[in-house]
């Protein structure tokens, strides 16, 4: 009989699950793949619509056209997945029975979750570029800022590809220079990290690349009020950042079917998953990769891609009675622009932060460090999105796995 897999969301994680089950499987499965809506953006592109360096409309492509031949897709959204039965109710009242179920859903913004986020100023003095509407009505924002301060703020983690921010302030920093009004603007990134980033060396990095850029550096500010009519920030604490335009970054869910479904995710709506194997702690036949994933991995789409190589053959192995592989190493690999046409890169993983030397060998990309060869890797990132990752394709010499050669590992501490 013709096991079936669900597979729920049609962006980076389930298009490319989809297309490498199918690749591997053939006609052995039927897989559907359900989405909301037919859709699929490009979500790194966002960054660029606000200064004019991507077109909105070329970031969207269909979603049931990015699938295989042989893969059903199916509009709806999801009411609840009952695991204990095998099965998902979508919101048109289709059931769909599977015997193995792939979520990737993503995370969603949650904006609302943060007092005076969505009123007033809410599109006017108050933006995120994080979602397609946002990062258009920024653009506009943008074009019109003549000078002030620009604060850019990041409520909580985890989000989406958590050096967007700082590319953000990067990128208005080249954006004014530009339209010479650098010295009419004061730029503020607002985090409720303790640092720039989350590791050590490469936070040392990007905090000596924003002073670099006069880039003020607010740190341990957790945002509970944006008074947009007010102009400012509000920290629990009582702190307060002033602002005559705000970008925010707001607090991000797991889809909201998860929170309907019992045992499925954890108190933020992810999906509690193996973080080598990507099989659900709860349920052996549930898999989930991406931004839908519970594990302590960036939200990124390169963690995605690499992920997808191992949860295909995970289902696969599930599917056949094998043992699953426990593959996945939290490899994470991010371009970080820079401004200027030149942007850093850092690779690292679960165990081993981001160091300097080069990807993926010794002769590769330089590793936390600007270059022009690493702003044309994030641009050509945009085709390979596209023609390789998407339709599960292997990328020469890019591996699930993080290299080891090429970086310069720290000495063993002596005894």
């Amino acid at each position: 009989m013709t096991k079936h897999i669900v597979i729920l969301g049609g962006g980076t994680g389930g298009t490319l699950a989809a297309n490498r089950l199918r690749r591997g499987l053939g006609d052995q499965v039927r897989i559907t793949v359900v989405d909301q809506d037919n859709d699929h953006v490009y979500q790194p592109g966002l960054l660029f619509v606000p200064f004019g360096l991507a077109q909105p409309e070329d970031l969207v492509r269909s979603r049931p056209a990015q699938l295989h031949r042989g893969i059903e897709y199916h509009r709806s959204a999801v009411d609840h997945v009952d695991a204990e039965a095998a099965r998902v109710r979508l919101a048109d009242g289709t059931m769909l029975a599977y015997d193995a179920l792939v979520i990737a859903t993503g995370a969603r913004l949650v904006p609302e979750e943060t007092e005076g986020l969505t009123g007033p100023g809410w599109r006017e003095t108050v933006h995120t570029f994080y979602d397609y509407a946002g990062a258009m009505a920024l653009a506009s924002a943008l074009d019109e800022f003549t000078g002030g301060r620009l604060v850019v703020n990041v409520i909580d983690l985890p989000i989406k590809c958590p050096v967007a921010p700082l590319e953000f302030c990067f990128l208005a920093d080249w954006y004014f220079t530009e339209q010479e009004i650098r010295d009419e603007v004061r730029i503020t990134y607002v985090t409720p990290l303790d640092s720039a980033f989350t590791k050590p060396v490469a936070a040392k990095t990007l905090a000596g690349l924003l002073e670099d850029k006069s880039i003020e550096l607010v740190t341990e500010f957790n945002t509970g009020e944006v008074d947009g009519a007010g102009g400012r920030l509000v920290s629990y604490d009582g702190r307060e950042v002033p602002f005559d335009l705000a970008v925010v970054v707001p607090m991000h869910s797991g889809a909201s079917y998860v929170d309907r479904s019992p045992g499925l995710g954890d108190e933020f709506g992810f999906v509690s998953v193996d973080p080598h194997t990507l099989q659900s702690t709860a349920y052996r036949n549930i898999f989930a990769l991406g931004d839908a994933a519970g594990v302590p991995a960036s939200k990124a789409g390169s963690v995605t891609h690499f992920e997808g190589a191992v949860l295909a053959r995970n289902v696969a192995r599930y599917l056949a009675g094998r043992p699953l592989d426990p593959g996945f190493d939290g490899h994470t690999n991010c371009f970080i622009e820079s401004g200027f046409h030149k942007a850093m890169l850092i690779d690292f993983n679960y165990d081993t932060e981001p160091l300097p030397g080069h990807f993926p060998a010794s002769a590769g990309l330089p590793l936390l460090r600007e270059s022009r060869l690493n702003h044309l890797g994030k641009l050509m990132f945009s085709w390979l999105y596209w023609h390789s990752l998407l339709p599960g394709r292997e990328i020469p010499g890019i591996a699930a796995e993080m290299p080891r050669a090429g970086k310069e590992f720290p000495a063993p501490a002596e005894h």
